[in-house]
C-alpha cells in the first residue's frame, strides 16, 4: 500500500487546522464576561493575536513621544462645535476688459434705443359703479382725485386699458409703460 506523500500532507495540515479552530473556540468559551459582549465578528478575528500579545509581549509605552511638545493646528478645519454653514467662497475676479489690437481697451456696450418712459405715480383709489354697470377707475397724484373709464384719456398722457373689482391696467397714451395698479384705498 502506497501512500501519496502530497495527500499525506494535506491531511497533516487540516488536521492541525481543525485542532487550531477548536482551540481558539474552547479559550473563547471560557474567555471572561467583559470579552464576551464584544462583536462575535472581532472575537473570532483578533481571538488569536488577543491571547498572544497579552500572554506574551507586555505592552511598551514611549513616553518621551507623550512629553513631546506638539505644535499648534494651522488649518481652519472642523469645529465640531460651530453649527453655521460654510460660508460662500468669494466671487471669482472680473476679467480683464477686452481690448482691441493695440487700441486699448474697448467700452462696454450701451443697449441702444429710446429710454424707458417714467414709471407711473398713480395711485387707484377706488371704483364707482353706475347703474348701467359702467365703471369709473378714481385715481390720485397725491394731491387731487382723477376719475375715468375703460378706453379713456386721463391727464392728457395716460389711458386706461381694464378696470378690474381690485385693479386697474394704466398705461401712457402711446402704450409704453403698461402696469397693473392694485387697489390701495388711500
Amino acid at each position: 500500500m502506497a501512500v501519496d506523500r502530497r495527500a499525506l500532507w494535506v491531511g497533516a495540515t487540516l488536521v492541525v487546522a481543525i485542532v487550531g479552530v477548536m482551540v481558539v473556540r474552547s479559550t473563547d468559551e471560557s474567555a471572561t464576561p467583559s470579552s464576551r459582549s464584544r462583536p462575535a465578528a472581532r472575537v473570532r478575528a483578533g481571538a488569536a493575536l488577543d491571547q498572544t500579545a497579552g500572554a506574551q509581549a507586555p505592552l511598551i509605552l514611549n513616553l518621551e513621544a507623550l512629553a513631546r511638545k506638539r505644535g499648534q493646528p494651522t488649518g481652519r478645519g472642523r469645529d465640531p462645535f460651530r453649527f453655521r454653514p460654510k460660508p460662500a467662497p468669494p466671487p471669482p475676479p472680473a476679467p480683464p476688459p477686452e481690448t482691441q489690437a493695440g487700441v486699448g481697451p474697448v467700452a462696454p456696450s450701451v443697449p441702444v434705443g429710446p429710454p424707458p418712459p417714467a414709471p407711473i405715480t398713480l395711485k387707484f383709489i377706488g371704483l364707482v359703479q353706475k347703474a348701467d354697470g359702467t365703471k369709473i377707475a378714481v385715481l390720485s397724484d397725491g394731491k387731487r382725485p382723477i376719475s375715468g373709464q375703460e378706453g379713456e384719456e386721463i391727464e392728457g398722457r395716460y389711458k386706461i386699458w381694464k378696470i378690474g373689482l381690485e385693479s386697474i391696467e394704466l398705461s401712457y397714451i402711446d402704450g409704453r409703460g403698461r402696469r397693473t395698479i392694485p387697489l390701495t384705498g388711500q
